[in-house]
C-alpha cells in the first residue's frame, strides 16, 4: 500500500492494520517516507486518534525501529518508572537508587525539560561531572555495577520516535494520547523492563490539564504495557502546586538528597514510596502496597538508597563532594492577607526557565544555580508582607511581579489530594 493510501486511509477514519503501521514507520525510518507525509500522517491520528489495537501497532513499530538493552536469565527483575513531567518533579532522583537498594535492576533511561517542565538529566547534570550520554554498553557495566543507571537515550533506542516527535513539535500534533503512548512506551520497553509504573499528572503545572485527560492517557499506558507482555500500572497525580519545596536543577538535587537521608518535603517522600510499592507489589516482591511502602521507607532512612545513589554518582563520572552553584535568593512577599487557593504552578515553571534553568531554544545553555524555594501550599493562610517564595536568580526584580502574580488568595481553598487515583490493567 503506498504512504498516500494509508494516510487517506487513517484520514477517513479507517483501522489500519499491523503490517501496514509497521511498514509507514519503517519507511520513515530509513528515508523512504518523507516528513511532509509523516507530518500529514500525524494530523490524521490526531484529529481521529487510534484504537488501543492501532497504538499497540505503533508502539512496536517504533520500538522495532532500533535496538533494545537485553539482559541475562538470571532471576535479578528490571523495572522502571516514566512520569509525565511536572514542576519540582524530581522524584526520579531517590526513586531510582531506593528501587536498587530493593533488589531491582533499574535502567532509566530519561529526558531534559519539556515546556515549562524540568528535565531529569538536566538536574543531574548541576552536579559535576555527571555524565548522561552513556553508550548502551556503559548503561549494562553500570547497571550489573550499581543495580541503577540515568542516562539519556541514545540513537540506537526507538530512533524513529526521535525523528517523530521533533515532527509532532512543529506540527501541534503532540497532544494525541496514541502518539504520546507510542513515544513513551517505545523508549521504555527498549529497557526490556519487567515492570513499569507510570507517573501521569494533570494540573496547572501538568502537561495534562485535568483529570480525565490524565486518566484517558494512564489507561492507554497501562493497556499498551500490558498488551506487550510487561506489567504495567499507573498512579494519577496532582501537580496543581509544585510537588516538593524546591524547584530548578541544583536546588532540586539538595531536596532529592534530603530525602535520601530520610528528610524531605513529606510529599516527595510520600509519592516516592508509593510508586515504590507499587513496583514492588507488581513484581510479585510484597504482598501489598502497606508492606511495599514499609520496606522502602526502611531503605530510605537506613541509608541503604543514599548508598546506592553516591554508587549511581560515582559510576556516571559524577562528583557529589563539588559544591553545586545558587544564585543569590531574594523574597517574593504577599502584597495582601488571604488562604492560598490556587497555585499557576506552570508560570512559576517558565519563570524558571526565563531565569536561566530551562531552554528555550535548543542551543541554550542551562544556569544550574537558578531557582525556586516555595514557602506557602494551597490551603496555608498567609497575611500582608508574608514571604510566599524565595528566588534564587541575579535579577529578582524581573521575576518577582509574576511570581507573585502565581499565587492566587481568596478566603478558603482546600489542599488538593496528592494521588488521585490508581490504573492498572484489571481497571480499564
Amino acid at each position: 500500500m503506498l504512504p498516500v493510501q494509508i494516510i487517506a486511509q487513517k484520514r477517513d477514519g479507517c483501522e489500519l492494520s499491523d503490517d501496514v503501521i509497521a511498514a509507514f514507520v519503517r519507511g520513515y525510518s530509513n528515508g523512504q517516507i518523507p516528513d511532509y507525509q509523516m507530518a500529514a500522517f500525524s494530523m490524521a491520528v490526531f484529529l481521529n486518534g487510534m484504537t488501543s489495537s492501532e497504538t499497540v501497532a505503533l508502539t512496536q513499530a517504533m520500538l522495532a525501529s532500533g535496538e533494545r538493552l537485553f539482559w541475562p536469565d538470571d532471576g535479578i527483575l528490571r523495572v522502571d518508572k516514566h512520569s509525565t513531567g511536572g514542576i519540582g518533579d524530581k522524584v526520579s532522583l531517590p526513586l531510582v537508587p531506593l528501587l536498587a537498594s530493593c533488589g531491582f535492576e533499574v535502567p532509566m533511561v530519561s529526558g531534559r525539560g519539556l515546556g515549562p517542565t524540568g528535565g531529569t538529566l538536566d538536574k543531574l547534570e548541576s552536579i559535576a561531572g555527571f555524565r548522561t550520554n552513556l553508550s548502551l554498553d556503559e548503561i549494562r557495566k553500570i547497571v550489573k555495577q550499581t543495580g541503577c543507571v540515568i542516562t539519556g537515550a541514545s540513537a540506537e533506542l526507538a530512533p524513529a520516535d526521535h525523528r517523530f516527535y521533533a515532527l509532532r513539535d512543529v506540527t501541534a500534533t503532540v497532544p494525541s494520547i496514541p502518539l504520546i503512548t507510542a513515544s513513551i512506551m517505545s523508549k521504555k520497553l527498549a529497557e526490556s523492563p519487567d515492570a513499569l509504573v507510570m507517573d501521569v499528572k494533570f494540573g496547572s503545572g501538568a502537561f495534562m490539564k485535568t483529570r480525565d485527560e490524565a486518566l484517558n492517557l494512564a489507561r492507554s499506558l497501562v493497556q499498551t504495557g500490558q498488551r506487550m507482555n510487561v506489567a504495567t500500572t499507573a498512579l494519577l497525580t496532582d501537580m496543581s502546586q509544585p510537588l516538593g519545596v524546591l524547584c530548578g536543577n541544583s536546588v532540586e538535587v539538595e531536596e532529592s538528597l534530603d530525602v535520601l537521608q530520610g528528610r524531605g518535603p513529606s510529599d516527595v517522600r510520600e509519592l516516592i514510596l508509593e510508586l515504590a510499592a507499587e513496583l514492588l507489589v507488581t513484581a510479585g516482591v510484597c504482598r501489598c502496597n502497606q508492606d511495599g511502602k514499609q520496606l522502602t521507607a526502611q531503605k530510605l532512612d537506613d541509608g541503604s538508597a543514599m548508598e546506592r545513589f553516591e554508587m549511581l554518582v560515582a559510576a556516571q563520572s559524577g562528583d557529589l563532594g563539588t559544591r553545586r552553584p545558587f544564585a543569590p535568593a531574594a523574597e517574593v512577599t504577599s502584597e495582601q492577607s488571604g488562604i492560598v487557593s490556587a497555585i499557576d504552578t506552570q508560570a512559576i515553571g517558565w519563570s524558571i526557565i526565563a531565569m536561566g534553568g530551562g531552554r528555550q531554544k535548543l542551543s541554550d545553555q542551562i544556569d544550574h544555580s537558578v531557582g525556586i524555594e516555595m514557602l506557602v501550599r494551597v490551603g496555608d493562610t498567609v497575611t500582608s508582607g508574608q514571604p510566599l517564595m524565595r528566588m534564587f536568580t541575579r535579577n529578582p526584580d524581573r521575576f518577582r511581579p509574576e511570581l507573585r502574580g502565581s499565587i492566587t488568595l481568596s478566603d478558603h481553598a482546600s489542599p488538593p489530594v496528592l494521588i488521585a487515583d490508581r490504573i492498572a490493567g484489571e481497571s480499564i
